[in-house]
């Protein structure tokens, strides 16, 4: 029997891998399966620039600590693409689709294609809405791919809610120059009669989502900041909203910013109308994991490659946004613990380095630029080392991680440094196979 990646090979080296926006394929695709799209549990779609993926792990751990049978769709995926698809297992219980029932899920999608053309990421989207639609559940988490208006999630149109998190400059090439233009396209989620969560943004990005909840004629509108708060205050998480406070355990997520993402997964539960009581909140809180988001390594072999003592952090944030919010985090952590920080890069050619880098400039000591394996789209490290020079950097390129971990392991001269290796969720799955950890 074939393999889920032996079918998926097949399938990447006949159809683009990349981005073509349209309903049109994926409609017709689902179609021809009998519509799964029209038998999932109820939806919360998930959209925005930054922070989609960890707003689905807090929406997970929420309602899971409840007892919900909860499935989730998100990507990309960082070691094998079965971790694309989290299927309800019980009560309070997931895993990822397992390969027979993925690869006969694939093998139905690809027979009801036949010659028409489509992208990957359509056909493995219709192949996660027949899971889903086939096994019970309560809930599905599904986080957009790209965009939002044309993603080939979209054709969901009565969704329990439509959550939007941190809008900013990323994907300019198909959404827009502009942070608005952008925010149109996310916002594209937005259906009539089903409710909002919006993420704290700019005032140009709400009043972009007010403006096309208002023409859609949308459910209720939950701006953070406005109508909901999360804030940390003692080391607890506090969170406030029309229907009261919630006193909670600081999120298990390392960062500020994942207050905010835990904010707009309550504020979402919330506006679904799923009672959750104050002790899911909690164990939610507690139990949350999101693999490669400012994710400490502490055993394996990248771990081992590197100088003695040192602290390994890994993130694959990708874009200016999200290393604004990384090197917060890492300044965060420098105060309360002072370690030298040295980054190890790889990005796609695709990105914004510059306006990546430049949050690091004055915090990091040195970057080194690494290629990632097997993406013909990554940036060439010296040409990612000159773009981290221009932002102020010191930089170097270098063959790969573990050719960075041992340059500065033998190069490197007093405390232990702080290691931050970033730039791509691709290079963080590289680095989770190799340490001999990946997600669970």
């Amino acid at each position: 029997m074939e393999t889920p990646l032996d079918i998926i090979d097949r399938l990447g080296a006949r159809w683009p891998k990349g981005f073509d926006l349209s309903l049109g394929r994926i409609r017709r695709l689902l179609g021809a399966l009998g519509n799964p799209e029209r038998r999932l549990p109820p939806v919360f779609h998930v959209a925005g620039t930054n922070g989609k993926g960890s707003t689905v792990a807090f929406l997970r751990a929420i309602l899971e600590a409840e007892g919900f049978r909860v499935h989730a769709d998100t990507s990309p995926h960082l070691v094998r693409y079965n971790e694309r698809f989290r299927l309800a297992d019980g009560p309070g219980m997931s895993s990822f689709v397992d390969d027979d029932a993925f690869a006969d899920a694939l093998a139905r999608t690809e027979k009801a294609n036949g010659d028409e053309a489509i992208t990957l990421f359509e056909l493995l989207t219709a192949a996660g809405f027949l899971l889903f639609a086939e096994r019970p559940a309560d809930a599905l988490l599904l986080e957009v791919g790209l965009g939002g208006r044309f993603d080939s999630t979209n054709v969901v149109d009565h969704p329990a809610v439509s959550v939007i998190t941190s809008i900013s400059l990323d994907h300019q090439a198909y959404l827009g120059d502009t942070v608005e233009k952008i925010a149109f396209e996310k916002a594209g989620i937005v259906k009539a009669g089903a409710p909002v969560v919006l993420s704290p943004n700019p005032d140009g990005i709400v009043a972009v989502v007010e403006r096309v909840a208002a023409e859609v004629g949308a459910g209720s509108l939950m701006i953070g900041g406005q109508d909901w708060t999360a804030f940390e205050e003692h080391g607890r998480l506090v969170f406030q909203d029309i229907d009261g406070l919630l006193d909670l355990p600081r999120p298990r997520l390392p960062g500020g910013h994942q207050i905010l993402n835990a904010g707009a997964a309550i504020a979402a539960v919330r506006a679904a109308g799923f009672r959750v009581g104050h002790d899911a909140f909690e164990r939610g809180m507690e139990r949350v994991e999101w693999p490669a988001r400012l994710q400490r390594l502490t055993a394996g072999a990248i771990v081992d490659a590197a100088p003695e003592g040192s602290e390994i952090w890994l993130d694959g944030g990708h874009n200016p946004g999200a290393g604004e919010v990384i090197a917060s985090a890492m300044a965060d952590l420098e105060e309360r613990v002072a370690r030298p920080l040295v980054l190890v890069a790889g990005m796609l050619a695709t990105k914004d380095p510059v306006g990546f880098f430049e949050a690091f400039a004055g915090l990091a000591r040195r970057v080194y630029t690494v290629p990632i394996r097997g993406s013909d789209a990554a940036r060439e490290p010296q040409a990612l080392a000159a773009e981290a020079r221009g932002a102020g950097v010191t930089a170097m390129a270098t063959a790969g991680v573990t050719a960075a971990l041992s340059h500065l392991r033998d190069t490197w001269s007093g405390p232990a440094p702080r290691i931050l290796i970033c730039g791509s969720l691709y290079l963080a799955g590289e680095v989770l196979a190799d340490n001999g950890t990946p997600p669970a």
